[in-house]
């Protein structure tokens, strides 16, 4: 497993991250202990989780995830061995069963969300902690084409102000965002640096092959500023698989389960899905696998978070680590770019 360093901080994170979303869904406890196990044999001692999941989110299920996860730290007695990432949702995203929906990034909001968290994961320090989504109407979870709304919304400066709380009490050891723009970043850095406030060390936005926005204004940010990407859907949920070409919704899927996924499944995703899968097979290449490989090998990651639903699953994406992809694949890849570029943004 390679290992790299977490922002400007003194923490190694693995290469690969494990994803949890479909943990309480998806998948039952059991099915959970056993990626974590075959996950933490692999090498990996990063692992992601949020308030709001599983997903697709309801009330009924949340905060399952994390239970799972501390019933695994409770069982295995092996919480040290994890760098443990979770989030505090963020208003919208037609969520009303997270406190009364109610959600800003103010001390209310961070303090109640964290103290559950805690208390669910059965532990007592977080070591990243990331807002799950900015407050403010901006362009994330694919939208484009800013549009500008005049809006109250929770300074900055006093959402960093109350996360700093969090450090000093030692509740988390550092601080994330997440579907975040360049703007947001770049003044959250900025803040952090003029009032002397715990400094922003990851950004997790999605990037994959159908959509490297994060390419055009975060990339930069993230390389210069030491704010590296946590990659999310680097297989734009299992499209860049395969597994869906020709229309096929295998059963248990999660784009066959929830008709709310249509991200990246519009007919130009599609398109540019089949011409990725196509040439992963012509040089002999599991398509998942080189999408995967794909994102890891960025300069700009930290970390790729996989996610699966089964131990096959796992141990393919785990795999994906050793895979080198020539030159000729990705000029393949650029080709196809150039001609479909950012299809699922």
């Amino acid at each position: 497993m390679e290992y790299r360093q977490l922002g400007r901080t003194d923490l190694k994170v693995s290469a690969l991250c494990l994803g949890s979303m479909t943990w309480g869904q998806q998948n039952t406890q059991d099915e959970a202990f056993a990626q974590l196990d075959r996950a933490r044999a692999a090498g990996i001692n990063f692992l992601d989780t949020a308030e709001m999941y599983p997903v697709p989110p309801r009330a009924e299920t949340y905060g399952r995830t994390e239970q799972i996860i501390g019933e695994y730290f409770r069982t295995r007695g092996n919480r040290a061995d994890w760098i443990l990432a979770s989030k505090v949702a963020g208003p919208g995203n037609g969520i009303s069963h997270i406190r009364d929906g109610q959600l800003r990034h103010d001390r209310r909001n961070i303090v109640a969300a964290l103290d559950a968290s805690l208390k669910r994961l059965q532990t007592d320090w977080i070591d990243l902690y990331q807002l799950h989504w900015p407050e403010r109407s901006t362009n994330f979870f694919g939208q484009l084409g800013y549009r500008h709304k005049e809006e109250s919304f929770t300074p900055l400066a006093e959402t960093l102000e109350v996360l700093s709380e969090q450090v000093k009490a030692g509740k988390i050891r550092h601080i994330g965002l997440s579907n975040e723009t360049p703007w947001g970043t770049m003044k959250f850095l900025e803040l952090s640096e003029q009032l002397g406030l715990p400094r922003p060390v990851s950004i997790q936005n999605p990037y994959n092959l159908l959509n490297r926005t994060f390419e055009v204004g975060l990339a930069e940010i993230a390389i210069r500023e030491q704010c590296g990407l946590l990659a999310y859907s680097p297989m734009a949920f299992g499209m860049l698989s395969g597994k869906y070409e020709n229309g096929a919704r295998p059963a248990n899927a999660r784009i066959t389960l929830f008709s709310r996924f249509t991200r990246y499944t519009n007919p130009q995703s599609q398109a540019a899905c089949s011409r990725y899968v196509a040439l992963a097979r012509e040089h002999g290449l599991d398509p998942a696998q080189m999408a995967l490989a794909f994102v890891t090998a960025q300069p700009f990651v930290t970390s790729n978070i996989i996610g699966a639903t089964s131990l096959e699953q796992l141990d393919s994406n785990l795999a994906s680590l050793d895979l080198e992809l020539s030159a000729e694949v990705l000029e393949g890849i650029e080709a196809i770019h150039r001609e479909q570029p950012n299809p699922a943004p």
